[in-house]
């Protein structure tokens, strides 16, 4: 699991401990712990924004590929049997890791901005895609907008990726976060959540 832009908060612990009754094996490593900061709050969006906006390929991939090794070595667990699911900036990250990991069993982007535009946009790589791919984006999201998302089908399409993409009426950015009830619309979450673990259930072999 790959955190939004503020951190392995309580909502991030709160979705691994959701995966984890569900019968899967989450980790959410922390994709700051090179700058230092843990966590920021809610308020703290500039402070985000500005510390997603360093975090490019190298040390995302760095740092999937860390779990990955952790979970075949400790649990043995291989990356055919792993998915990355990651939301806000997580979402971003996720797409990233899907592009350098030919090996990942399934990928799934909750609602990432700077996919198909922006410094650290990886569209362009989506014909190296070889894990399926499921992303949910809210209709009404301003970090999305509609122009991205149909670029995403269409390279997504050209690349012959096995993927889905949903987007959800009058749902905006981090839609699934019900510590943020402004933002939080609880149908379209609970949809992509169904259609997330019916996804990996598909997708990731049971183990032993």
């Amino acid at each position: 699991m790959l955190q939004e832009a503020f951190g392995v908060n309580p909502h991030i612990q709160d979705i691994a401990r959701r995966f984890a009754a569900q019968g899967f094996l989450a980790l959410a490593p922390d994709l700051f712990h090179r700058s230092g900061t843990r966590e920021l709050a809610y308020a703290q969006h500039s402070e985000a924004v500005a510390l997603i906006s360093q975090i490019g390929v190298s040390p995302i991939l760095e740092d999937v590929q860390a779990v990955l090794a952790h979970l075949q070595t400790a649990e043995q667990i291989e990356a055919g049997r792993s998915a990355v699911v990651g939301f806000c900036f997580g979402g971003r990250a996720a797409f990233t890791a899907a592009t350098r990991l030919p090996d990942l069993g399934a990928a799934v982007v909750f609602y990432g901005p700077g996919i198909a535009a922006g410094p650290h946009a990886t569209l362009g790589e989506a014909g190296a895609i070889r894990a399926p791919l499921l992303l949910h984006v809210g209709a009404e999201d301003p970090t999305i907008p509609p122009a991205q998302v149909q670029a995403i089908d269409a390279a997504l399409q050209a690349a012959g990726v096995r993927f889905a993409q949903h987007v959800y009426p009058g749902a905006g950015h981090a839609f699934l976060c019900d510590a943020r009830p402004a933002m939080y619309r609880e149908g379209a979450a609970a949809q992509a959540w169904q259609r997330t673990l019916d996804f990996l259930n598909t997708e990731l072999p049971p183990g032993q």
